[in-house]
């Protein structure tokens, strides 16, 4: 792997992870497609890192709310229920660290099947076809009258759901933070919290992940003259990451999601006709 290719691997997996277009898929589509280097068991290490430059972004960008949500989630369980007026406190960020931990439960069910999951990134087709899914679901959300829920009454039930549609965005192509921005917003929340818990959901899920993938990785052995590479690749997910999550938080503000949908489709159709045709 040259340091080209994991950059540009860095910079599709940063963008792609964040914006409702895919990362999965389109890591599959340069692998299967334009021949760039696999991120299976020759370079698992590589693909550890590129999750953890994504992780870094996400908490980069929500620092003060994952703060607010251990201190307060230790205030709430050491009881310091009441503030120094004598009124009974709120924890909204309390609140919303449990609803996470309940979004983040139904994941248990994707562990028996995962490998074959990750298989199915073999198929150009397949990935074409789900890519085609992602932007008719983005588009559908579009359409959805806007919500009004947020941590302060989002209900468990909702969380539920939203981790559930999260499990079925683990199929290679369909975008997961479309998938579950689409569920927040079918659920009745406010599109920039749909925004939000989609992404800090998605710390649990990329965390949980990496831990399971470092591991294959240590067994798989490490090529210590790839390094180099793999941290530029690291450091150009994280940059492109951090972007990306801006860019989607403006975009859940003042418009919509419909140019995704279009471009979703665009690359979807010309992958199928390409892996027709080679």
């Amino acid at each position: 792997m040259s340091i080209l290719d994991a950059i540009i691997l860095g910079l599709v997996q940063g963008v792609a992870e964040f914006l409702p277009i895919s990362s999965s898929g389109h890591l599959a589509i340069l692998h299967n497609l334009f021949n760039m280097s696999d991120l299976g068991s020759n370079h698992m290490f590589f693909d550890v890192l590129l999750h953890f430059g994504t992780l870094i972004a996400i908490c980069f960008m929500y620092w003060g709310d994952i703060k607010a949500m251990f201190t307060q989630t230790a205030d709430m369980l050491s009881g310091r229920t009441v503030d120094s007026g004598g009124r009974r406190r709120r924890f909204p960020e309390a609140r919303l660290f449990m609803l996470i931990i309940v979004a983040t439960l139904p994941l248990v069910l994707i562990l028996p099947v995962h490998k074959y999951i990750e298989s199915l990134s073999n198929s150009t087709v397949y990935v074409g076809i789900a890519l085609i899914l992602t932007g008719c679901m983005l588009l559908v959300a579009d359409k959805m009258a806007k919500g009004t829920k947020t941590e302060k009454n989002m209900l468990f039930t909702d969380a539920l759901i939203i981790g559930l549609c999260q499990c079925v965005a683990t199929l290679p192509g369909l975008s997961r933070s479309g998938t579950t921005i689409t569920a927040g917003i079918a659920t009745g929340h406010d599109r920039s919290y749909a925004v939000k818990f989609s992404l800090l959901m998605s710390i649990p899920a990329v965390l949980g992940a990496t831990l399971l993938e470092l591991t294959d990785a240590f067994k798989n052995g490490i090529d210590p003259s790839l390094i180099p590479a793999y941290l530029f690749g690291m450091i150009a997910a994280m940059i492109s990451g951090v972007l990306s999550i801006g860019l989607l938080r403006m975009i859940a503000r003042k418009t919509r999601f419909g140019g995704f949908s279009y471009y979703c489709w665009v690359v979807g159709v010309l992958t199928i006709i390409l892996s027709l045709i080679f």
